[in-house]
């Protein structure tokens, strides 16, 4: 495992920049994100994985309030990323949606994982295939005003779960990667 690196969505250099390596990247165009900012995310993972030098070969993704405890190993084994397992996140329980993005030629919904992008051990290789489904994905759950409403702030989560499947990734799905103190 190598350094942390901040992902940076703002477009500009900020007052943190000499705390911790800092990779800034362009926000999404004006109003494309419809004032849920978590949509910047995966159009930062594309534009860090496309601009920047990463020398390793797995990328953890980690949220600015994850507080590790306790030295992280890899925990993904090969090509097998490792994710959080979020009980909220439920794409049988939305068959009807998930449907508009996840086609049935596609497979089952288990094929959706039932995880976020964050906490996430990945091989590199696979993000950069992953991202820029990500990022469409989730810009057209943002657009479908019913998938908006019933997914609300858990929108992106979604998103990066079907762009997986679409791939074909399958997580290791990791209870003990974090403590969550509340669920869905």
């Amino acid at each position: 495992m190598g350094g942390f690196t901040r992902i940076l969505h703002s477009g500009k250099p900020d007052d943190l920049m000499d705390e911790m390596p800092t990779f800034v990247v362009d926000p999404l165009p004006l109003r494309m994100d419809k004032g849920y900012i978590v949509l910047n995310r995966p159009w930062a993972f594309v534009q860090w994985l496309e601009k920047a030098t990463i020398e390793e070969d797995y990328v953890l993704m980690a949220e600015p309030d994850h507080i590790f405890v306790h030295p992280l190993p890899n925990l993904a084994h090969g090509s097998y990323p490792s994710a959080f397992h979020f009980t909220y996140i439920r794409p049988s329980a939305h068959e009807k949606l998930i449907r508009r993005f996840y086609p049935e030629e596609k497979g089952p919904l288990t094929n959706i994982d039932p995880i976020g992008n964050s906490p996430v051990i990945i091989l590199k290789s696979q993000l950069e295939k992953i991202a820029p489904t990500w990022m469409n994905v989730s810009l057209m759950m943002k657009n479908d005003p019913e998938t908006d409403k019933s997914f609300g702030w858990i929108l992106e989560m979604y998103g990066y779960a079907v762009a997986s499947a679409l791939h074909g990734v399958q997580h290791i799905l990791r209870r003990e990667f974090m403590i969550q103190v509340s669920s869905m």
